[in-house]
């Protein structure tokens, strides 16, 4: 005679910093599986390989936003699910990328953190250079764990020392953004890093800037890209490094 049993299987994943693991449950039951009477217990424990993430977005509450090279990293799902979308913001037509829910969950806020210090501990890094105004959030983190200093790049008018600045064009009109003279030195290595990247305005003033004083621009870095803006073609052959795609 056989027995019918309904359980749940939970896949056995790594915590990010740690040797720990927790599990966590994909499929509510299984009502199909019969087992002999010789072959039942009371205690049945079922483990299986931690599956990759375009698996898992199939059978659970997944966004599928990845952007990162390393796309099953499950932190990479837990950030996107954090960022919420705000439609026809500041004006119609506009997605808005909404970072400040990020911001609220700790344990998503932090793994963004991790995920770039991961990347750029070992790079040699001396500058990471924050793009007003939400680089201004992610970048001194990031510049305490790798040991770099970090240097605001502003919009015209906001520094109170002598600046040097860099033109850039917009939709309609110019812009400018500004750093502060001395800030940074010739042949040292820096990180660029923001929110967002759209057209890639923005980005590609901050690395024009640094570069006209000597520095190398080892990478650029934004949680969210929006890839129909094409704004990695704006950065011709710079290096780009995101997190995950925008809605």
């Amino acid at each position: 005679m056989a027995t019918t049993l309904c359980f749940s299987i939970s896949v056995l994943t790594p915590t990010p910093q740690s040797s720990s693991y927790h599990s966590f449950s994909l499929f509510p039951k299984i009502p199909n599986l019969t087992l002999s009477p010789f072959s039942l217990s009371p205690f049945i424990r079922l483990q299986i390989s931690p599956l990759p993430l375009t698996s898992l977005r199939s059978t659970a509450s997944y966004s599928p936003r990845m952007a990162s090279n390393d796309a099953q990293d499950p932190r990479l799902a837990r950030i996107s699910s954090a960022i919420r979308v705000i439609p026809n913001f500041p004006k119609p037509g506009i997605m808005f990328q909404d970072i400040t829910t990020l911001l609220l969950d700790t344990k998503a806020f932090k793994d963004t953190i991790d995920l770039f210090v991961e990347r750029y501990r070992d790079q040699n890094i001396s500058v990471v250079a924050g793009v007003e105004a939400r680089g201004f959030i992610f970048g001194p983190p990031i510049a305490l764990a790798i040991g770099a200093k970090f240097v605001p790049m502003r919009k015209p008018n906001k520094l109170p020392g002598e600046v040097i600045s860099e033109e850039y064009s917009l939709e309609y009109g110019t812009d400018k953004i500004e750093m502060h003279v001395g800030a940074v030195q010739p042949g040292e290595r820096a990180l660029v890093i923001d929110d967002l990247i759209a057209t890639g305005g923005t980005l590609c003033a901050a690395v024009n800037l640094l570069e006209r004083v000597g520095v190398h621009v080892a990478e650029c870095a934004c949680v969210i890209e929006l890839p129909e803006l094409k704004g990695r073609e704006r950065l011709g052959d710079r290096s780009l490094f995101v997190l995950v795609n925008g809605a």
